[in-house]
């Protein structure tokens, strides 16, 4: 038996090293190594396949241009560009605001110290920061600041210190990311059970705070701690509803925090309608629930890479909270500005992932075919000289004799 299995697996060794004579001989030289490398890459698994809840087959539903689509910035981080972190509640913002800080590739790594919860993310060679977030410049424009807050605040607070005419010409990317609205109410409601506030924000719009009838407070003394999910639900003034699609608007289209500037069925339009349109003009965001996707197109936008993988967390405080049928309903319609807008944002997400992943095996199938035209090129070359050395070899003994 063992005879056997001897001579079968030097029949299979003699039959490889063949194999390999033959490739050699057929194709030498490191052109074909470097194919055999790439077709033995491009056959490994897709690595952001097998994640998520996303279906095999994702059918779009809305429409959208290539332009749209296509999000790939020249992000210029010797120069003066920004990236603006718009950190949402309860979204995942703290995980991929690490990230931002501790996980990317670059000539002059962030500088985190233990025990400090911001970094240093200093620009090679320059003492400035290209990133706008919790982890690198704190909460500069105020504790959680919206879409309305940082776009009026970043500009004057990072050339604050600059005469006007010396300011840089600067390029703001603006990212976000977000969360299925009912797991990020869900997960808002315990935080605050826990004693959480928030009471730093400065909702700052048109130059100024809201006031205490524009947007009262859910609960006396120090916070809301141990507040049931009723509680939390039945509170009209309670931030956390349609918190999304609030911090992603302009709010200035809407009068603010004053809710008697225009009927509220047309400021629901207005803010909805402004959330998406603001949501697909950023440089980039991403979605909790689909974490892979969410590095892969980070990386491709801003042509930074990451060093580790994002993980997919699936097991979170807000899906360990069991509520019945009833209450899924009540929480879907008190967030139904959130609703459609994760609806949306999850369609133009998932549509961008794929046109990306397109336009890569595109781009790897054309290397590939000028890689093919320049062996065959190299290949004829070499016949060529092959048959005239033979030609002149003939020529040169047909004089001697």
């Amino acid at each position: 038996m063992d005879d056997k299995s001897n001579k079968l697996l030097l029949a299979l060794v003699m039959l490889f090293l063949f194999a390999v004579i033959v490739l050699q001989y057929v194709c030498p030289g490191t052109e074909c190594q470097l194919l055999r490398l790439q077709a033995f890459a491009s056959s490994r698994a897709d690595p952001y396949r097998p994640e998520d809840e996303s279906p095999p087959r994702f059918v779009a539903r809305l429409n959208f241009t290539d332009a749209e689509l296509l999000r790939k910035v020249d992000f210029n981080i010797k120069g003066d560009d920004l990236i603006v972190f718009l950190h949402i509640q309860k979204t995942g913002g703290t995980t991929f605001g690490r990230h931002l800080v501790r996980n990317i590739q670059l000539e002059q790594p962030c500088e985190c110290k233990a025990g400090q919860k911001k970094c240093t993310c200093h620009r090679p060679g320059k003492r400035e920061t290209w990133l706008f977030s919790r982890f690198s410049t704190g909460w500069s424009c105020g504790l959680h600041a919206d879409w309305t807050e940082l776009t009026n605040c970043v500009p004057s607070i990072v050339d604050s210190k600059k005469e006007v005419r010396l300011r840089p010409s600067r390029n703001f990317y603006y990212i976000t990311i977000l969360r299925d609205p009912v797991s990020r109410y869900l997960s808002e409601w315990r935080h605050v059970q826990r004693g959480a506030t928030w009471k730093a924000s400065l909702h700052v719009c048109d130059g100024r705070s809201p006031t205490i009838e524009e947007l009262p407070s859910c609960y006396t003394g120090d916070d809301w701690s141990g507040c049931s999910l009723k509680e939390f639900m039945d509170c009209p003034y309670n931030l956390a509803n349609n918190r999304q699609v609030r911090m992603l608007s302009d709010l200035s289209l809407v009068g603010c925090y004053n809710l008697s500037v225009m009927p509220e069925e047309q400021r629901n339009k207005v803010l909805l309608d402004s959330a998406k349109e603001n949501l697909k003009c950023m440089a980039f965001f991403g979605l909790t629930e689909f974490q892979r996707k969410t590095q892969y197109l980070f990386e491709k936008t801003f042509n930074m890479n990451f060093i580790s993988p994002f993980t997919q967390y699936n097991n979170t405080r807000a899906s360990s909270v069991e509520i019945d049928q009833q209450t899924q309903k009540r929480i879907e319609a008190l967030n139904f500005l959130d609703m459609e807008l994760y609806e949306y944002a999850k369609d133009l997400f998932l549509q961008r992932y794929q046109f990306t992943r397109q336009k890569d095996h595109q781009e790897a199938r054309r290397k590939r075919q000028e890689q093919r035209k320049i062996l065959k090129t190299r290949h004829a070359h070499k016949r060529d000289q092959t048959d005239n050395a033979t030609t002149d070899y003939v020529e040169d003994v047909e004089k001697w004799r």
